[in-house]
């Protein structure tokens, strides 16, 4: 079949056949009919992707590339940050990010085993578990009802001399006060870690000038798995304007070694072979010298090759988002009075990724739930509910150290026990929001 082309004309055909194949058997949707299942989130993708994974797959290269190198660019530039590091899933990027904050790189304010680092138990875990793994300390506070982020006031009185850094999540689009936290890590010279992976694209003012979130603090952390903003699959990244901080996350994800040489490039630096490192014989070669104890943490090229097609369509996801969440808000506010709705925060555009809901006094939430996802409307919990309560917590409970709690977590528990959300993914059509709001009036109806 190839036998006279170029390699290049091969190529080309094989990317033709590929985006007549995705236009043909992929996308194709029927008119939403009542009772069709709607899903929480889902991948908005066509054919650029499905093109982009074939030809880096017709290369072969499969670790990192120039696909990487490509995303890595166009991410940095579109959030307006220096520094980009593309990684295998947001867990992995979350454990970049705080391991960085325990580089011996960063002196005085290297985190250390028993240092403390305050955040929220109303969240995801792999928030807060690489400060439990390596031997830090969560300081949990509560959070505000119905912005569902991190209670500010309570900064303060969680705050102790070992306190070295703040990490949070943005809950489901929505920023915390950055203001307000922003303000007490630089008032303490605290790191302040900002887990972005369900709020890409929002916007917050700070100072009379917008950022995206996740580029106001020290460190951002980004998701992209399929339910996500933007999708690879799997896969994720760690942003900051911080020259050493970048440093130290790209030797953490690249085993822990001191060369910054790219897969398959050898002696950048032009001294591989003539500098004395640790107690290592002069000359020992430096790719294979580690600074720290790493890992490997980088994505595929493949997985790049994805989110290459998708940052270039990112733009138009946060405003469907926007659009969807806007038009399901205006369609359940008549029934405030058995329902809390979510409430953005002072001073931001967040790029939703859920719609969340409280039950008020009355309000029966797994009967709501039950009966919606009945009609096809797929719901979740706001992850954790109160984290502390979960079985990976039960030798820390029983043993009454490894983490602390300021406080007490009402709203937390709250969450745990009445809240649920439902997704405004930019696939979602008009028809489906409206289903979706009918839905969930005719289970409070049920109730009545």
């Amino acid at each position: 079949m190839f036998d006279k082309k170029t390699e290049k004309e091969a190529r080309e055909e094989i990317l033709a056949l590929v985006k007549e194949y995705c236009d043909t058997y992929h996308n194709q949707k029927k008119p939403f009919e009542d009772g069709d299942r709607i899903p929480y989130a889902s991948r908005v993708y066509d054919s650029k992707e499905m093109v982009n994974l074939v030809d880096s797959s017709l290369e072969f290269w499969l670790t990192s590339g120039r696909y990487t190198d490509e995303f890595e660019k166009k991410f940095s530039k579109y959030l307006n940050v220096r520094f980009c590091s593309l990684v295998n899933s947001g867990s992995s990027a979350n454990l970049l990010a705080f391991m960085a904050l325990t580089s011996p790189l960063l002196k005085e304010r290297q985190i250390k085993r028993g240092d403390e680092v305050i955040t929220v138990a109303a969240g995801f875990p792999t928030t807060v578990t690489p400060v439990i793994q390596y031997g830090a300390v969560p300081v949990f506070v509560d959070v505000t009802i119905p912005q569902y982020n991190i209670d500010v006031t309570m900064l303060e009185a969680a705050r102790s001399e070992k306190t070295k850094a703040v990490m949070i999540a943005h809950t489901l689009g929505n920023p915390y006060d950055l203001t307000a936290v922003k303000a007490f890590c630089d008032k303490y010279n605290l790191w302040l870690v900002e887990d972005n992976c369900d709020a890409l694209g929002t916007v917050y003012t700070l100072d009379g000038k917008e950022h995206f979130s996740g580029t106001i603090g020290d460190i951002g952390t980004s998701s992209f798995y399929p339910p996500h903003h933007m999708t690879m699959g799997e896969g994720g990244a760690v942003y900051t304007n911080d020259s050493l901080l970048n440093r130290i996350i790209r030797s953490f994800r690249d085993w822990g070694r001191d060369c910054v040489c790219p897969s398959g490039t050898d002696n950048l630096c032009g001294h591989r072979f003539d500098r004395q490192y640790g107690e290592l014989p002069l000359g020992y070669d430096h790719k294979y010298v580690y600074s720290h104890f790493g890992y490997n943490l980088k994505a595929t090229d493949m997985q790049a090759s994805i989110g290459c097609a998708q940052i270039e369509k990112f733009p138009s996801f946060v405003e469907r988002r926007r659009h969807n969440f806007s038009r399901l808000y205006e369609a359940l506010k008549d029934t405030e009075g058995k329902l809390i709705l979510p409430e953005p925060c002072p001073g931001s555009r967040p790029s939703w990724f859920g719609f969340l809901i409280t039950c008020k006094e009355g309000v029966d939430r797994n009967q709501l739930v039950q009966y919606v996802e009945s009609k096809g409307v797929q719901t979740r919990m706001l992850f954790a509910g109160n984290l502390t309560k979960h079985p990976c917590f039960n030798q820390m409970r029983e043993s009454g150290s490894g983490y602390r709690v300021v406080g007490e977590l009402k709203n937390t528990d709250r969450i745990m026990q009445d809240t649920f959300w439902i997704g405004v993914y930019p696939g979602m059509t008009n028809e489906m929001i409206d289903y979706m709001a009918k839905t969930i009036k005719e289970g409070l109806n049920q109730q009545a």
